[in-house]
């Protein structure tokens, strides 16, 4: 019986140790989550609460709240919802297109999203279908970046199109919107949101020159740098 009484102490021991962990964990992800909504604001990617953010830990996503300027939030308003939906952190109502950021959750291995309102991607999404590829980093998105059709913000239907646009791809145009990008961490799904912004000022920029039109890659061009991107960085120790 004392044997029988240690395991039980044990299990709720860890129990009990792993509750505060899960909490700590969710804490520095919500920390993460508002410094990069915020780097968003200071990188000129969005205005006021335009745009926002989302990262998954575990089976609970967090993401930005509707209507709150990042600047105000604080540690208590952590704002989490289930994978269906359910709010079941905080008391703040979730972004209004928690839709799009959920889509992409179930649809992919995605464990962070952001979305922003940036310049010249919105002002390239309202010109083609297709971001031209002007530059071979559209490789580290999977390849030339689609503009999913307009819909509504905040419906299930923008949800479907952009799903279409992504389709394997990290990153898609939304028409007369602006921009989505996922990736593994909050910092590569930023890196990818900056890359395309970048990539849609070149764009517009060599297409701005009167007489002149821009030089484009080939899809297979695009192709080989995607193999080398592969390799790319310092090795993991």
């Amino acid at each position: 019986m004392a044997e029988q009484r240690r395991d039980t102490g044990n299990g709720r021991d860890a129990g009990e140790r792993g509750a505060p962990r899960a909490r700590e964990a969710l804490e520095r992800a919500w920390g993460d989550l508002v410094a990069t909504a915020r780097r968003t604001v200071s990188d000129g990617l969005v205005v006021g609460t335009s745009g926002n953010v989302s990262v998954r830990v575990g089976d609970t996503v967090l993401v930005t709240p509707t209507g709150v300027p990042y600047d105000r939030l604080a540690p208590e308003d952590i704002c989490g919802v289930a994978l269906d939906g359910r709010r079941v952190l905080g008391s703040l109502v979730p972004t209004s297109e928690l839709p799009m950021h959920l889509a992409i959750y179930r649809a992919t291995d995605a464990r962070a999203v952001v979305h922003t309102h940036a310049v010249h991607a919105t002002a390239v999404s309202t010109l083609v279908t297709e971001l031209p590829l002007i530059h071979y980093m559209a490789a580290a998105l999977g390849g030339p970046v689609r503009v999913a059709p307009y819909a509504t913000y905040g419906t299930e239907k923008l949800a479907e199109n952009m799903l279409q646009a992504l389709r394997d791809r990290t990153a898609c145009l939304l028409q007369n919107h602006g921009t989505l990008t996922y990736g593994p961490t909050l910092a590569q799904a930023y890196d990818r949101t900056a890359q395309l912004e970048w990539m849609c000022r070149v764009w517009l920029t060599a297409s701005s020159l009167p007489g002149h039109t821009p030089t484009l890659l080939s899809e297979a061009e695009v192709r080989e740098v995607g193999e080398r991107l592969r390799g790319y960085g310092q090795p993991e120790s």
